[in-house]
């Protein structure tokens, strides 16, 4: 497994052809038992992929949900925060190759696996896997950065012409329609409870369907359409018993160590053990001031703390309170104004193995950790379905009544507060906003964070010309705060004059990093969005 999975991920740049991958080639799948091997070392690069806040999503700084620190070291994090990234940004070069390292990962397997002397349908299973993380990896991509190389082969060279957008979300389709091929479940090892089963696929292609009916493509009704058949889909086989996946019963439970190896409700997660697979700390996004040690690369943004709905949801969301060195228990704007916002907790675990991070403990969180990366949950699913739903100017009492299941648990009640005599938009605004509200400060990986929602729903730039005016909010009575990362306004001093805070189109996209534009002069012609 570490031999396949270095002749198929040496390079140190996605362009760059390495002889040894020909090597691989010619030795391996040679034998029934390789197929494992492969996907083995692939669910290896995955995670590999996807272990640190700089490699899974950091282009989600730019949502309502989630900002950063002031500080100058955060400037990597602040650029996607402001909309204005520029290629020397330092942590891009991350997001980028590992990316393209999960695509040269999973076309090993889909170029070489059908020569493999075992079952058609061994075989089979094997590609659904390798088209399912592919279409993730180019999912994440297209959205990030745009028109873009598509590498289908492992013959590579500097000059792979740049692919258009809906070229490349037609890609995704192809292969998760082909990841459909996955079992729907997978009771024998190495597959049994990690790899992607039909259901995920199912549900990752209802979401990308969301996508392409939003920007970009505008596609509209048609795929809006799409989209709630393919999460009816899963939803008809939950229903039925075909899929075995449920709702947690209580929100905290989502994001605990409790069902971190066996969560219900989800479809689709990249799996960690911290004796092989550390990842980056689990305290990452919490307050440097804690107690218990950390560092905030990552906070809330306070208009979305303070409209989202009270109850247990929000409770698990946010930490609570705050533990300080000096023993004192406050509120998030009770501290220094310097760094001041409320904090996610989703991604926080104990430093003792499989216990439930506690903000009242004092000591030290770990550095590595074995959270699991969420990548689709059921929860969603439904969000989606009912969204779907209303933006194709329809409504149906199924889709209501998923969305109360979605707010009835979130509110720890059985209130039902969507009632029958919906409109479409409002059922699809609901839908949106309690999509919001599941997935809030959760960028670690996941398809669907908030600020792809508000991408493809192109609401970026309303967000932008607020986030410009940065008014006082009242966070508790008498006691007003803003955002300490301010969006320049025109012709702020310091910001390059080719982006003087107004609004245009290319903020809705990252920038490739410097090092790949050097190599492959057609990448120039991104920063052209």
């Amino acid at each position: 497994m570490i031999c396949l999975s270095l002749w198929t991920i040496s390079c140190a740049d996605f362009l760059t052809e390495a002889p040894r991958g020909r090597l691989a080639t010619m030795y391996f799948f040679n034998d029934p038992g390789d197929l494992d091997a492969s996907i083995n070392a692939l669910y290896s690069v995955v995670a590999d992929a996807l272990n640190g806040n700089h490699q899974t999503g950091i282009r989600c700084l730019a949502g309502d949900d989630i900002s950063t620190h002031p500080a100058s070291s955060k400037f990597s994090l602040i650029q996607h925060d402001q909309f204005f990234v520029t290629t020397s940004n330092p942590w891009i070069i991350y997001n980028w190759e590992e990316l393209y390292r999960i695509v040269k990962a999973a076309n090993f397997i889909i170029n070489h696996a059908g020569k493999t002397p075992a079952p058609d349908t061994d075989i089979n299973y094997t590609l659904a896997q390798a088209h399912y993380w592919r279409a993730y990896a180019y999912f994440h991509l297209v959205r990030t950065y745009g028109a873009l190389p598509v590498v289908l082969g492992e013959e590579m060279d500097f000059h792979t012409p740049l692919t258009p957008v809906e070229n490349i979300y037609d890609l995704v389709v192809a292969d998760l329609l082909i990841a459909e091929g996955c079992r729907i479940s997978y009771p024998n090892a190495p597959y049994a409870g990690k790899a992607v089963t039909q259901a995920g696929a199912k549900a990752t292609l209802a979401y990308v369907y969301l996508s392409m009916a939003g920007w970009p493509l505008n596609r509209g009704t048609e795929y809006y359409l799409l989209a709630a058949a393919k999460a009816k889909e899963v939803i008809d086989g939950v229903e039925n018993g075909a899929y075995q996946y449920e709702l947690l019963d209580e929100y905290w439970k989502v994001y605990s160590m409790t069902y971190n190896y066996n969560n219900p409700e989800l479809l689709v997660g990249v799996y960690y053990n911290k004796d092989t697979n550390g990842h980056g700390s689990p305290a990452a996004d919490l307050h440097q001031d804690l107690a218990s040690g950390a560092w905030n690369d990552t906070n809330g943004e306070i208009k979305f703390w303070k409209e989202f709905p009270d109850g247990p949801r929000k409770e698990a969301t946010y930490v609570p309170k705050y533990l300080k060195t000096d023993g004192s228990v406050i509120d998030w704007w009770e501290m220094e104004y310097s760094s001041v916002a409320p904090f996610f907790m989703k991604t926080a675990e104990s430093a003792t193995r499989g216990a439930e991070w506690d903000y009242m403990d004092p000591n030290p969180v770990s550095m590595t950790g074995e959270k699991t990366r969420q990548i689709v949950r059921l929860s969603e699913v439904y969000c989606w379905y009912a969204e779907a739903v209303g933006r194709s100017g329809q409504t149906n009492a199924k889709a209501i009544e998923l969305l109360n299941k979605v707010r009835n648990r979130a509110d720890g009640s059985e209130t039902n507060i969507y009632p029958a005599g919906m409109t479409p938009d409002q059922l699809a605004e609901a839908a949106y906003n309690e999509h919001g509200w599941e997935i809030a400060g959760y960028y670690w990986g996941n398809i669907a964070a908030r600020w792809w929602d508000m991408f493809r729903m192109y609401r970026a730039k309303d967000h932008f010309e607020f986030r410009k005016l940065n008014p006082m909010i009242e966070v508790a009575p008498g006691v007003f705060r803003n955002e300490l990362v301010p969006i320049p306004v025109p012709h702020a001093p310091g910001m390059p004059a080719e982006d003087d805070g107004v609004w245009s189109d290319k903020k809705m996209y990252s920038v490739p990093p410097i090092q790949d534009i050097e190599l492959n002069p057609n990448l120039k012609n991104t920063l052209l969005h």
